[in-house]
């Protein structure tokens, strides 16, 4: 069974705790909207002190995971009380996740400032095209679904998961044999890039989902 609900509850009642999961869930959105305009940028070849100035902004999701950290590890240190243990880790848990989808999507603004033209994934191949609009779709649906509770949702996510991992595999292997040449290198090595990295943004948004479904010890992974 899922601590989620239990885990919530818990926040919403502990002022130190609630004000952790507003500002994680905070972290996620800012996250989002951080990782929409990087494929903005990249598809639009934004002039560079834009990228730059948007990579910048990674900052503010790693001090929203200081800050949870913090109040998490404050709770229980005042409360000394270890039962609930497992409902703060697993925000700390979230919380890790949201911060290396953050990281990856600085690798995509690298992409945007390095790439000497614009990036159209469509342009590339259309199972990149599809992967690109999956993991957009994916990220709004884990919010959605992190915020309303909604488990159906997350089951989805989980359950799909592995079809982003197959196209991003298959576009990165093709790189490497040759098989998905793009007439140039530092295409082909575009290509290969962006195409792990939605896979990796992917992941770690899974792993968020699996929070509302899953027992403490199995959070990120399958059921």
């Amino acid at each position: 069974m899922s601590l989620f609900k239990d885990v919530v509850a818990l926040w919403k009642s502990d002022d130190l705790l609630s004000q952790a999961w507003d500002e994680s869930y905070e972290m996620m959105v800012l996250s989002n909207q951080i990782f929409n305009k990087a494929i903005k940028y990249l598809r639009e070849n934004e002039d560079f002190d834009t990228i730059k100035a948007l990579k910048k902004r990674d900052t503010e999701i790693n001090l929203f995971q200081k800050d949870v950290r913090r109040k998490v590890v404050t709770h229980y240190s005042i409360s000394q009380d270890i039962e609930d243990l497992p409902n703060g880790l697993v925000l700390l848990n979230m919380v890790i996740d949201v911060e290396r989808v953050g990281d990856y999507t600085k690798n995509i603004l690298d992409l945007a400032l390095n790439y000497p033209d614009t990036m159209l994934a469509e342009d590339f191949s259309n199972e990149l095209a599809e992967i690109e609009s999956e993991v957009i779709s994916r990220f709004e649906k884990t919010i959605a679904a992190i915020n309303s509770q909604d488990e159906e949702v997350a089951r989805s996510l989980m359950s799909t998961y592995k079809d982003v991992v197959s196209s991003s595999d298959k576009i990165v292997n093709g790189c490497i044999s040759g098989e998905l040449s793009q007439g140039s290198e530092s295409k082909s090595v575009a290509l290969a890039l962006y195409a792990r990295y939605l896979k990796r943004i992917a992941a770690h948004l899974k792993n968020i989902s699996t929070i509302l479904v899953n027992p403490f010890e199995a959070v990120g992974y399958k059921k």
